[in-house]
């Protein structure tokens, strides 16, 4: 799949408002290597200001010029997230913009940098629970069982929102070259039915139980929107859409 099957979020490199304090930028098109093939995605990070005035900002995309001027005319950046091990590109770019940002490591994301060698240099890491910086603002908890990927989610109080990364995608299919329709069907990632990719579930096998802990935590938040990282986000609904995309568990 080249970029030009799979259409942008435009505009992109730009700040979209979702409710008071919170913001997502839909980024450009990266791609992985999957079955064979190089697959592109489309990316979204999540900016959350503070009560103190600084930023947090969640999977950091591209920082562009115009980007970072948006950003700047927020807040200074403090904290910089790795949610997953593979979402981390673009932190030690950000890390170089904004030296006294705080740089977050996920589980596993260190040591996936390193066998890819992008050098990135993370300041502290991501727990169970949220650290002291934001505990009064965002929740999180990490999602185990699955043998390849922990993510760590988020939940914004103030907006009631669920930030996720890949536990659920969601492409449009009008957004997806037909040529590859049968592929975001088979992996159970086409809206309106966004789901945990088929491939990342099968890696949770005999470990559900684990996973069951993190999705009963994001469920006990009752978030009325959810942001993904890839495909069409959830501004509402948010409890229907997580029983909906977690069926796989049960």
């Amino acid at each position: 799949m080249g970029k030009d099957l799979l259409e942008l979020y435009e505009p992109i490199n730009t700040l979209k408002p979702v409710d008071d304090n919170i913001w997502i930028v839909d980024g450009p098109i990266v791609k992985m290597a999957m079955y064979g093939m190089a697959i592109p995605f489309s990316t979204r990070m999540t900016v959350v200001r503070l009560g103190n005035g600084g930023l947090w900002c969640h999977s950091p995309t591209e920082l562009t010029p115009a980007l970072k001027a948006e950003i700047d005319s927020l807040g200074p950046v403090e904290h910089l997230v790795s949610p997953n091990k593979i979402h981390y590109a673009h932190i030690q770019s950000w890390a170089d913009a904004y030296p006294h940002a705080i740089a977050w490591a996920s589980p596993g994301v260190r040591e996936r940098a390193a066998s890819q060698f992008i050098p990135t240099t993370f300041h502290a890491d991501l727990g169970d629970t949220p650290p002291p910086q934001w505990s009064t603002e965002i929740d999180q908890a990490i999602v185990r069982g699955s043998r390849f990927l922990e993510e760590v989610v988020f939940f914004h109080r103030q907006s009631k929102t669920l930030i996720l990364t890949d536990l659920i995608e969601n492409f449009e299919p009008a957004k997806v070259d037909k040529a590859f329709h049968w592929l975001i069907h088979l992996a159970g990632i086409a809206n309106p039915n966004g789901n945990t990719p088929l491939d990342l579930r099968m890696t949770f096998l005999g470990r559900k139980s684990q996973a069951k802990q993190g999705y009963e935590q994001m469920l006990a938040w009752a978030p009325e929107k959810i942001i993904l990282a890839h495909g069409c986000w959830f501004p509402e609904n948010g409890v229907a859409e997580l029983e909906r995309a977690f069926q796989w568990l049960k």
